[in-house]
């Protein structure tokens, strides 16, 4: 079986660089309060991953199907429509937190924020505390 690459590995990318370049100011303004908000939660430094995504810490993956590599073990990227916070495990056990969020939607594994000033930022950090946690200590194989 031919192995896959991963598009999205991390790299040597100027995060700050990345960031400043967001072309819609309201994304570009949450993305840097989100910053150190993902800081404190994963206790990691910014790195780019992809051209993309904002990656704290990082985890490796194996699944039966023999597919494998390396993500970030939380993120976030300032999309057009919306902030999109990865949540590499999903949501099962954070339904409290959501709740207590704010205006959110999520998917599988994303949490997407259309104004960051909409819902409460210590939440949020709870919730990335928890879900980067959960994350770096789950056995992936």
């Amino acid at each position: 079986m031919a192995r896959e690459e991963n598009l999205t590995t991390e790299n040597d990318g100027d995060v700050g660089a990345f960031l400043d370049a967001v072309p819609d100011e309201r994304r570009r303004a949450d993305a840097w309060t989100l910053l150190p908000v993902m800081e404190r939660a994963t206790g990691e430094p910014p790195r780019l991953w992809g051209t993309s995504i904002v990656g704290f810490g990082r985890y490796h993956y194996r699944y039966a199907s023999g597919r494998e590599g390396d993500a970030a073990a939380a993120g976030f990227s300032p999309r057009r429509t919306s902030t999109t916070v990865y949540v590499p495990l999903g949501f099962d056990d954070l339904g409290d937190l959501l709740g207590r969020l704010g205006p959110h939607t999520t998917t599988v594994s994303c949490l997407h924020v259309r104004r960051l000033d909409a819902v409460d930022l210590g939440v949020l950090e709870e919730l990335v505390r928890s879900s980067y946690a959960r994350t770096v200590a789950h056995r992936w194989e």
